[in-house]
């Protein structure tokens, strides 16, 4: 096959979505398939909005038997001043291509019109990423081929009728997007029940569900990486790798760490984001005795009550593959009390190391923890109940082994990439045949010669 897929961003830049389409994309091309992306040249999301973001040179080039075809951003002094009234205008389409958090390309939307190549299919993702996804049906339209699409959707906290990141990903120009494709991608009963629920045909909604290779986050030397992060080797260590962010629980995880009666040490790995950062700067005036992620162990830090427990935090930042691989050999629990992942890869990847998983009852991590299966579930927000569940699993070395076991004990018949990805793959084969079959079998027009 020849396939278009659209992504906002692409590897080296982080992120789940850029993760799973560059490895989508690789899988794709070596089974013989001629693989297109398009994406922006953005390495950080900043990039999106602000020149002050960091790029990779724009361009066409070649990775792994995949044409990459990397376009330059828009970016203006007030930008998003702009857009938001722009935004308004009552037209989906138009809306799509005026969200202010839109990674802009005129030169990608300029290709999809005139088709640089062809194309028997177009793949596109992620939401709230809508200008990508709004030139891959441009494209799709051009050529009279299937459009896909693999939105993410972040639903939020299931319990909260205004939640905003579910508002985010689910307004009326992105769930008038979901309708125009042939297909989507959904990985969670919840994610399909959402996709229905905006009027999609269940013949549309294909359940899909992503994987893990146990090679790529496992092996870790752990006495090493906590002699280098300056981890005790009794400590209790909790780990969380994510977005640093409020959206993706960092900010309540310190907030429940701080009423834990426990000695705990926090190992923070991910880029920051603006509103962590600001969260951090409260937290540690809070703490005066954090300091940043270098030097020695963080000193205690007391806490109210008779048993005065201590607990120490170490941002790493971005890490590598290898730094991820010892990051899970470290930890003893991983902790993803997060509002806005539709999936929820890494806690495949904590159950590959054998850990145990604490996350929130929301989004995707609330239809892949079973509760005391696999894993400790506690309700969206209660930082109160986070803080128990890590209480608990502190003071249970029985529990944090079962857990862990259990979820080990999935990944070969639940979480397999090879069986995941082809079923991607089979399933926008079959709409390419059966739109093929469609022009084979039309009619051709009667046509009255009058010479």
């Amino acid at each position: 096959m020849r396939l278009a897929h659209f992504i906002q961003r692409y590897p080296p830049a982080l992120g789940g979505a850029e993760a799973y389409f560059a490895r989508l994309s690789r899988w794709c091309a070596e089974r013989g398939d001629q693989v297109t992306v398009f994406t922006s040249n953005a390495l950080s999301l900043e990039a999106f909005w602000s020149r002050r973001g960091t790029c990779v040179p724009s361009g066409v080039a070649t990775e792994s038997g995949v044409t990459l075809r990397r376009y330059p951003l828009w970016t203006m002094p007030g930008r998003r001043w702009l857009l938001k009234p722009l935004s308004l205008v009552p037209n989906r389409l138009w809306q799509c291509l005026t969200m202010p958090c839109n990674p802009i390309s005129f030169a990608m939307w300029r290709d999809a019109g005139a088709a640089p190549c062809e194309f028997d299919a177009v793949h596109a993702s992620a939401f709230p990423y809508a200008f990508p996804i709004a030139c891959a049906r441009r494209l799709a339209r051009h050529l009279r081929v299937p459009f896909f699409i693999t939105p993410f959707l972040h639903l939020g906290d299931p319990d909260d009728p205004h939640d905003r990141t579910r508002g985010g990903y689910t307004s009326p120009a992105l769930t008038w997007l979901l309708n125009e494709a042939d297909g989507v991608f959904v990985q969670t009963p919840s994610e399909r029940d959402a996709a229905l629920a905006f009027g999609l045909s269940r013949e549309k909604v294909i359940l899909q569900g992503l994987g893990v290779d146990p090679q790529e986050c496992t092996g870790g030397n752990r006495v090493e990486a906590r002699r280098r992060w300056n981890l005790p080797d009794d400590a209790f260590v909790v780990g969380h790798l994510a977005n640093n962010s409020w959206e993706k629980g960092t900010n309540d995880l310190l907030q429940a760490i701080e009423r834990v009666q426990r000695p705990i040490h926090v190992l923070l790995a991910g880029p920051q984001m603006p509103n962590f950062t600001q969260f951090w700067d409260a937290f540690t005036r809070r703490h005066p005795s954090l300091s940043a992620s270098e030097g020695p162990p963080h000193p205690a830090v007391p806490f109210a009550g008779a048993q005065a427990p201590r607990f120490h935090v170490r941002r790493l930042g971005p890490i590598s593959d290898a730094d991820k691989r010892d990051f899970f050999a470290v930890i003893d629990v991983f902790a993803l009390p997060s509002r806005s992942d539709s999936f929820g890869l890494v806690l495949l990847e904590a159950w590959a190391n054998g850990i145990p998983n604490i996350a929130y009852r929301a989004g995707g991590p609330a239809d892949i923890v079973r509760h005391d299966v696999d894993g400790l579930l506690v309700k969206c927000g209660d930082i109160d109940a986070l803080a128990h569940a890590l209480q608990r699993l502190h003071d249970d070395v029985d529990l944090r082994v079962r857990l862990g076991i259990d979820g080990k004990a999935r990944l070969p018949s639940d979480f397999l990439w090879e069986d995941k990805l082809a079923l991607v793959r089979q399933s926008i084969m079959l709409r390419v045949d059966n739109k093929r079959a469609e022009t084979a079998v039309r009619p051709v027009p009667n046509v009255v010669n009058f010479s």
